[in-house]
């Protein structure tokens, strides 16, 4: 692997979604900087089109123009849970649609969303899985307590509380990442956040929210396969630059550093606050990720399972249920494909338990996950191991193994 390289990362992938979801929502043009260009984004840019709303391209900025929404039929979500369960919440109160998506996707839950919802007024024929039709109705402001930490099931609820009569308010026991928040506010809407030890109230009212400029930041799940690639080869150092650094997403880089490896990041301020991460690898030993930790760094557990199995003793994963509901059951996916590599690894309802060591190589099969795809093909930078599929890949990342090849200095 190739040492002092500087890697861009595409543009956040939640931040992408929520971006052109809220421009559509707007009064006034959005202009939005950095918007990733992956599968998953162009399905939500795709639905917003049919709702109303105008999308295009004008130099390096997307413009999405907002208005009244109307009803829009069939819309796809392809497999973007994240376009799915915020347009459920974004549609109740505005118009109707049916909402399908792949088979991933189908049995994805969507239940969460739609009983918070559905306690606020919302009217849906179908779940608990897609497709699910949503029909246009008169939303009432609740109180709803998280069940699951989810920032999809609390942006849905937000959403559908921006259209609704009275106020809503989301009370999260647990921290799960804010991009909803900080853009509804810079946006104009009437959002209130306190904060206390019982957990987290965010209330809303219905309002209109107003165009802004908008600079999507790298993403951090996409630049931890790169931070991980360095840091299972000690003395390797790779840069990261434009990396989004929203403390609630950031629990990867406090694992690496509890893992051994040098991270030193040099911050820059925003809305969505970015900067440049350089990981230096070194001795890797294992690690416990568990309780509050886990949503900031839930999508970030695949390619840390790799880190794991290059260190030095045991990494216990816990309270990390929710990835069994993801594009596969990384939990089940994350342990076969470590076990079929040479790994020692297994399975727990909430987590997984991997010894550290070495792998030996092998082939994974990623089961359509774009994650596993990449966690295992970074894996391969230090044994031979191959994946079955990488054209999951471009749900999220479409350069990554161009980036890839440049990692390994092929070429």
């Amino acid at each position: 692997m190739r040492s002092g390289l500087r890697i861009p990362v595409p543009g956040d992938k939640s931040v992408s979604h929520r971006a052109l979801l809220f421009g559509a929502l707007a009064v006034g043009e959005t202009r939005i900087t950095g918007l990733l260009g992956a599968e998953d984004v162009g399905r939500t840019a795709q639905a917003v089109r049919q709702l109303g709303a105008a999308v295009h391209e004008a130099g390096h900025e997307v413009v999405v123009t907002g208005g009244p929404w109307h009803d829009a039929g069939a819309i796809d979500c392809g497999n973007s849970g994240t376009t799915a369960r915020l347009l459920l919440g974004a549609l109740a109160p505005r118009a109707g649609a049916t909402l399908s998506g792949d088979a991933s996707l189908s049995r994805r839950p969507m239940r969460r969303v739609l009983g918070p919802l559905g306690r606020m007024g919302g009217q849906f024929d179908g779940g608990p899985t897609l497709p699910v039709a949503v029909r246009r109705a008169a939303m009432v402001g609740a109180e709803i307590v998280a069940e699951v930490a989810s920032a999809q099931v609390k942006s849905a609820v937000l959403l559908a509380g921006l259209g609704a009569a009275g106020q809503t308010t989301y009370v999260e026991p647990m921290a799960t990442r804010d991009h909803t928040e900080r853009m509804l506010t810079g946006m104009g809407a009437p959002l209130r956040v306190v904060a206390s030890a019982g957990g987290t109230r965010i209330s809303i009212s219905a309002g209109p929210i107003h165009g802004v400029r908008l600079t999507v930041p790298g993403d951090v799940s996409s630049a931890a396969f790169w931070m991980v690639a360095a840091a299972i080869h000690p003395g390797v150092s790779v840069t990261l630059t434009g990396v989004g650094l929203n403390p609630t997403r950031t629990g990867v880089l406090d694992v690496l550093r509890r893992m051994g490896a040098r991270v030193e990041v040099e911050a820059r301020g925003g809305i969505e606050p970015v900067g440049d991460v350089t990981v230096t690898g070194a001795g890797l030993r294992g690690t416990r990720i568990g309780g509050a930790e886990v949503p900031t760094l839930i999508d970030e557990l695949p390619i840390l399972a790799i880190a794991a199995a290059f260190a030095e003793g045991e990494t216990v994963v816990t309270d990390a249920a929710e990835l069994r509901v993801k594009e596969s059951d990384r939990v089940a996916a994350v342990v076969e494909g470590l076990r079929a590599t040479g790994g020692d690894a297994d399975a727990r309802p909430d987590g997984f338990v991997v010894r550290g060591g070495q792998l030996r190589g092998g082939h994974v099969l990623t089961h359509g996950d774009h994650r596993i795809a990449m966690a295992f093909s970074i894996a391969g930078l230090a044994a031979p191991i191959t994946v079955d599929e990488t054209a999951s890949i471009a749900t999220s990342y479409p350069g990554f193994l161009a980036t890839l090849a440049r990692v390994r200095g092929d070429g």
